[in-house]
């Protein structure tokens, strides 16, 4: 299928928000590698190998971790991003199945949904992120030789300023139902940005359209925030999630989506590892205790 690029510059995969992208990859590449993997994501290891210095020595194989599954970083937290990948998946092409012909990947990242899911034909797949990123990602895919599996426009655009007309220029129609997902997004954005970024879902969304996020809740005692998940990823790989997520009182976003008509479910991480049957199990002081999964659906399609 054919794929359109719009671009521009920005921080790249080797700091900031841009590493975490390596990191879920890293994540994405080890459960692909699972005999018991919910998600295969072939691409994956080809991002953390080419990214250089900033992943060189990053496990990609389930027996490069040691400890495997105890290990917080590699183990229960790469678990939890291959849970969260294969959840977020099935809601996608579930709306694709349901009739849905465009999706819209908020804070895109590394995310190679476009050229490893089975999309119904005809499907759009928009894919925004910094510029930064999207160039590195098509670098990658590029030298694979990977060809979607769905049409596939990616958009240059900072998501915490006005990012609507580069969408709709680059061929989205907001009068069609969409498949919206921020996987891993809005837990960086600042409360005005969330609400900004909801607000506009809102404002581009036809009937039947639907939206997946994940967000925190509250604020984390201290116990928590020492847990091995932050100090082993801060420590071990150098990313300090604590510091890359926005400090400020989260807006109820569930709450907003519900009062302008949408129906939401608010699912826990651990309510899919009892379906799937893997993935991470509570603990005491635990850092995946707040986060939560969201499901929205605007009625009437």
């Amino acid at each position: 299928m054919p794929e359109a690029t719009r671009e521009s510059t920005g921080e790249g995969v080797e700091g900031g928000v841009g590493q975490t992208a390596l990191m879920v990859a890293a994540a994405r590449a080890i459960e692909a590698h699972r005999p018991d993997a919910l998600a295969r994501d072939s691409y994956a290891e080809h991002f953390v190998r080419a990214a250089g210095r900033a992943s060189a020595h990053w496990p990609v194989r389930p027996q490069q971790v040691p400890g495997g599954d105890a290990d917080p970083l590699w183990g229960r937290l790469g678990r939890y991003f291959g849970l969260r990948t294969r959840v977020l998946d099935d809601f996608l092409l579930t709306r694709a199945r349901a009739g849905t012909r465009q999706v819209v990947l908020l804070g895109a990242g590394l995310d190679s949904r476009a050229y490893r899911l089975d999309w119904p034909p005809g499907r759009t797949v928009f894919e925004i992120d910094q510029g930064s990123i999207l160039t590195f990602k098509r670098k990658v895919l590029d030298g694979l030789g990977a060809v979607p599996r769905a049409e596939r426009v990616t958009i240059a655009a900072d998501l915490r300023l006005d990012w609507a007309g580069a969408l709709t220029a680059a061929g989205f129609d907001p009068a069609q139902p969409t498949a919206w997902l921020a996987e891993g997004l809005l837990l960086y954005l600042p409360r005005a940005a969330e609400q900004g970024l909801i607000d506009t879902v809102d404002g581009l969304s036809a009937a039947g359209s639907a939206l997946a996020y994940e967000v925190k809740l509250g604020t984390e005692s201290a116990a928590i925030r020492d847990s091995p998940v932050y100090s082993a990823a801060r420590h071990r790989i150098g990313v300090d999630l604590l510091t890359l997520f926005d400090g400020e009182p989260r807006p109820d976003s569930a709450g907003d989506l519900t009062a302008r008509g949408w129906t939401t479910a608010v699912r826990t991480p651990f309510d899919f590892t009892r379906r799937y049957g893997r993935g991470p199990r509570p603990e005491p002081y635990d850092a995946l205790a707040a986060n939560r999964w969201v499901f929205a659906h605007r009625p009437g399609a």
